[in-house]
């Protein structure tokens, strides 16, 4: 039997624009997603969405903040997740691919002209499909 999971979401802000990065090698491959990936055991969600953040683009955020959760079932994958939804402004770093097995493209989007495909979790954020708090 497959566990649900619990996945880490960052919202990287610079202005009117989001980080994004284009899914490699991982179920929902080409599609666009803020930088993100599992907690690890005993990782802090906060301190999760600052790592996945820096290995996937290089970036550098403080103070992530809490702004939603998404339950987040992929049926032909047989992976069910509970998405842990963090925003956070860019602070420094030069942005970039780095995690070359999970991202093969990052960039800014302006927040109302975002690429597509998106990752089905982020639809589902953006589209407030949020579980009750």
């Amino acid at each position: 039997m497959n566990w649900p999971r619990v996945g880490v979401g960052l919202l990287v802000r610079r202005g009117g624009e989001l980080l994004l990065v284009r899914r490699y090698g991982a179920h929902g491959a080409e599609t666009w997603s803020p930088p993100g990936g599992n907690l690890d055991f005993g990782e802090d969600p906060h301190d999760c969405a600052i790592r996945e953040a820096r290995e996937e683009t290089a970036v550098e955020v403080t103070a992530p903040r809490f702004v939603g959760a998404t339950n987040d079932v992929f049926e032909t994958d047989g992976k069910h997740y509970v998405t842990l939804w963090f925003e956070a402004h860019y602070d420094t770093g030069a942005v970039r691919a780095q995690a070359l097995d999970e991202v093969s493209e990052v960039g800014w989007f302006p927040e109302d002209a975002l690429p597509a495909p998106l990752f089905a979790p982020f639809e589902r954020f953006l589209a407030g499909k949020l579980l009750a708090t």
